[in-house]
């Protein structure tokens, strides 16, 4: 009865979003506001049915309900209940109900947190969100419903489970963090749509996005980041990042989010780069439907999936054509009336921010060449090739050393104009001390001095060091200096954290890349051997019964110089259900490096296992930096001076809509 209700809810929630995503937007056009305030509330319904219909599938997995065709292909009597909860997104149809109960989400705060502007440029928002939805909706109703029923014959006993990669406390918190970031860029699409269909165009609709898209930025950020912590420890390889195309068609949207959010910040200062920030709102949205299409459809792991499910197929692309060619057709109607009004010099802030915004977009079409073209090649039976990551990283790494460099040009920079002379003098110290720095580390404390180990220790040191001079900038006619920091705005503080973040992102990289250690070896029971001084003792192994898995344990003890460190226990799980083997890493994680140890295999005569080991240097410093980021994004979406402009957009607002109904 209940997978009928969440049914039953769903069809419910697609007429809301009918009507969400006509009358409002229809009312903002022909000045009707009893139609306009129809939005809110057919917003606030959609969501209430979004959540029946996600809280009825939960309840399916946690009673065990495998008369539900998802339930019964992704479940099992024997899954602990917190990866039964997760498993309700762990596949195609629930990660969609997941993606539209997000959407609701994000579309009841605009409702909420949007009293303040005015009512017709709500309502052209909500309605383009009501859109989307309808999109989302019908897509699952009529392709992926996740309430199909198995014939009463047919029912199984136990279930299929879940994915074994899938269990992992990892993946029940990666999944809703991308998607609130996916998501989250359609708020930022919507106020740009609106913007377009209103004619309003200036600063004020860049500074109602702001906040919305930065903490788009900072879930996308966590949960991209929660996918590479996720892949370093689950997978056994020791990696972080492989250039997979999954991982690109969420880092795609990331990059065009962070190029977003500063061409805001110039739309909104100096009203200029109106056209380029309406176009960059339209791509970072397109990028995520385009990233959590692809993964889920199956496209990006068998370029045959539209083959398969030919329904799935042709709905993606149509969607696809609608939302991108709907938005660039309006973008494009729309372009001859878009004017900025303000002016800069060659030698300014807003030509470096430009400059960044175009190095983010050519990262971003290199990645999203890199990864469809193979799959485009064979799809049209044109033959099979291979990009990876020699390919990404030849382009990544030039480019990226080029925006390190104007990260720390830009902040320095001023508005408008600058002197060159001057401009010029205040780098030499910093880049001199970056230099000297950067070179003396790596020699000293690795005794090498190779050219892209120096490169990227010194880019970050050069990031610290233009922020330690901006900040001395700022304080030198200042008397009372812990006053004069008091004072400064939070966005300058976001800028500074973030920038910070991706300054020890890139030492994380960088010493991870040069200098991890790995050795692949055969060890038997009293066998020791040296690592990157770490002495590593194989105890040996002893088995355990797991829920829905039998394991075998490894024991190894881990000494440097004749000291005990830690006794580290590496897993090999066999999940009985699926007949899957997983590894299990054991991570002795420290702030410098990670001890990581990883069971194989038995090898043939059963007293010997294949064992790898790795020392990794720094590595945790990536996922700090993310961390870092992240609250440098926080900061941003909590300015103060966005409340107190909306309170003043809500006086105007508010006599606006009571001349208009007098």
């Amino acid at each position: 009865m209940i997978p009928e209700i969440g049914h039953f809810a769903l069809i419910l929630a697609l007429c809301l979003a009918l009507v969400q995503g006509t009358f409002p937007i229809i009312g903002a056009h022909k000045g009707i506001i009893g139609w306009m305030e129809l939005a809110r509330r057919a917003a606030l319904g959609q969501f209430v049915f979004m959540a029946i219909a996600f809280i009825a599938l939960t309840h399916a997995f946690i009673v065990n309900d495998f008369s539900l065709v998802y339930v019964a292909n992704n479940s099992n009597t024997a899954l602990p209940l917190q990866y039964r909860i997760s498993a309700v997104w762990g596949a195609h149809e629930g990660s969609l109900l997941l993606w539209g109960f997000i959407l609701s989400i994000w579309t009841i705060a605009v409702a909420i947190f949007s009293r303040s502007l005015p009512l017709d440029t709500v309502a052209r928002v909500i309605s383009v969100m009501g859109l989307i939805s309808i999109g989302f909706i019908l897509f699952m109703l009529l392709t992926s419903n996740p309430f199909d029923r198995i014939p009463l014959e047919r029912i199984p006993v136990d279930g299929r489970d879940l994915n074994p990669l899938l269990q992992d406390i990892g993946l029940v918190m990666h999944p809703p963090m991308l998607y609130m970031g996916y998501v989250g860029f359609s708020v930022a699409f919507a106020f740009a749509v609106a913007a377009l269909l209103g004619g309003k165009l200036d600063a004020t609709w860049a500074r109602w996005s702001r906040p919305w898209t930065a903490i788009a930025w900072v879930f996308l950020t966590i949960g991209i980041a929660l996918g590479s912590w996720w892949a370093y420890y689950e997978l056994g390889w020791g990696g972080w990042w492989f250039w997979d195309p999954v991982e690109n068609a969420s880092f795609m949207p990331w990059i065009v989010g962070t190029a977003l959010m500063h061409s805001l910040a110039v739309a909104e200062k100096r009203n200029a780069f109106k056209s380029w920030t309406v176009l960059l709102a339209i791509f970072a949205f397109s990028l995520s439907l385009l990233g959590t299409f692809l993964v889920r459809s199956g496209v990006l792991t068998s370029v045959h999936a539209f083959a398969t499910d030919p329904a799935r197929g042709v709905f993606i692309l149509l969607f696809l054509g609608v939302v991108i060619g709907g938005s660039l057709s309006l973008y494009a109607w729309r372009a001859p009336t878009i004017k900025s009004v303000g002016e800069f010099k060659l030698l300014s802030r807003e030509t470096l921010l430009l400059c960044n915004n175009v190095l983010l977009i050519v990262v971003t079409a290199t990645i999203l060449l890199g990864t469809l073209y193979p799959l485009l090649l064979d799809a049209l039976g044109l033959g099979k090739i291979s990009v990876g990551p020699p390919y990404f990283n030849s382009v990544f790494v030039p480019i990226t050393t080029l925006l390190a460099i104007l990260m720390g040009i830009g902040p320095l920079a001023r508005w408008k104009s600058n002197d060159p002379d001057k401009f010029k003098k205040q780098f030499y110290i910093p880049a001199l001390i970056s230099i000297i720095l950067g070179s003396a580390f790596v020699a000293l404390v690795y005794g090498d001095f190779p050219l892209l180990a120096v490169l990227g220790v010194t880019l970050a040191i050069w990031i610290v060091a233009t922020i330690i001079l901006d900040l001395k900038n700022k304080l030198t006619h200042r008397q009372n200096k812990l006053v004069a920091l008091t004072s400064l705005p939070r966005s300058y503080y976001s800028m500074t954290v973030a920038h910070i973040g991706i300054a020890v992102f890139i030492v994380g990289i960088t010493l991870t890349s040069h200098y991890s250690v790995e050795r692949d070896v055969r060890m038997s029971q009293g066998k020791s051997l040296s690592l990157a001084g770490y002495d590593f003792k194989f105890v040996g192994v002893d088995k355990q019964r797991g829920p829905n898995y039998e394991s075998h344990i490894g024991v190894v003890q881990v000494s440097k110089q004749g000291e005990h460190i830690v006794t580290m226990h590496p897993e090999k799980r066999y999940y009985i259900v699926q007949q899957n083997p997983m590894t299990e890493a054991a991570i002795d994680a420290g702030l410098f490096r990670d001890i990581y140890v990883s069971l194989g295999e038995p090898l043939p005569g059963g007293e010997a296992w294949a064992v790898r080991l790795y020392y990794k240097p720094f590595i945790r410093w990536i996922w700090l930096g993310a961390i870092i980021m992240s609250i440098g994004g926080l900061l941003a979406a909590t300015d103060k001076r966005y409340r107190v402009l909306l309170k003043r957009t809500a006086r105007n607002s508010a006599d606006n809509t009571a001349a208009a109904k007098a």
